[in-house]
């Protein structure tokens, strides 16, 4: 089933058509012209608000999938899915059964492991990565925050660098369909990435295979995954850099569409040139 939709302050018309991958169905949101970029969300689903997506349409066609097993997919279609390694398998697929292939790849948190996960399996999967604040490689001296511990609003709070910034996309108070999506992804991590919680031991190593051009971008005052994971994929990949957002939070896409969007089409530029 294929919809369209359109925010109130959108230009981009926004396709969701539902796409069978494994034995399963996802959901994929996609809109804009140009070379193909996928978009890989955080662990906490797609926000309500748009805006970094609409600065990235204009320029390429965004693919903006929501995870397997997590909100607006069937749980039941996806209970084998069990380790992060097949959660990047199946999204690998996805790629397949778009028809895309040398894609652009934006990962936002846990979407950056993904991206780094499946980085891994392939020298020609990604024409280019930017990855934003990834969870996926354990900090030495730090450690990446236990959603676990806290609710999920709370979680979703300490993506962004004050309360403010967080109201200004999900209000003071959220609603009931938000509180109950954010149960549905944060169950659905908990069977892909709870031992060890949040990392796996041997992407560093892996990546150093995966010569991608990569720009990693990290906010100063992120409170979800510490700012030395940055440096610590800059030195695991042969071919990064790392940008830092002064007083930005985990979820840069929210705070700063703007300044991230651009980001992102000056490093797509860089490597065409």
């Amino acid at each position: 089933m294929t919809t369209t939709e359109r925010s109130s302050t959108s230009t981009i018309d926004w396709t969701t058509r539902s796409v069978s991958v494994c034995g399963g169905s996802v959901s994929v949101l996609s809109g804009g012209h140009g070379a193909p970029l996928l978009v890989l969300p955080r662990d906490n689903g797609h926000p309500p608000n748009h805006d970094f997506l609409d600065l990235l349409a204009a320029r390429s066609t965004v693919y903006y999938p929501w995870l397997p097993g997590f909100h607006a997919s069937n749980p039941e279609e996806w209970e084998w899915l069990t380790n992060f390694r097949d959660l990047a398998i199946v999204t690998r697929q996805l790629l397949v059964a778009l028809g895309v292939d040398r894609v652009n790849v934006v990962g936002l948190g846990f979407g950056g492991w993904l991206a780094a996960e499946m980085a891994t399996m392939g020298h020609d999967l990604f024409a280019t990565m930017t990855l934003v604040a990834p969870m996926g490689i354990q900090p030495r001296h730090d450690y990446i925050l236990d959603q676990f511990l806290i609710s999920t609003e709370s979680y979703a709070r300490a993506a962004f660098a004050n309360d403010e910034a967080f109201e200004a996309i999900y209000g003071a108070e959220p609603d009931f369909d938000q509180l109950e999506s954010w149960e549905t992804d944060r169950e659905m991590t908990s069977r892909v990435a709870w031992k060890p919680y949040m990392y796996n031991p041997t992407l560093a190593r892996l990546l150093a295979a995966a010569p991608t051009p990569t720009l990693i971008v990290w906010g100063s005052a992120d409170r979800v995954v510490p700012q030395e994971c940055g440096e610590l994929y800059r030195s695991a990949l042969p071919n990064a850099k790392l940008q830092l957002f002064p007083g930005a939070g985990h979820a840069l896409d929210l705070e700063q569409p703007t300044a991230l969007a651009a980001s992102v089409a000056a490093h797509l530029n860089a490597v065409r040139a």
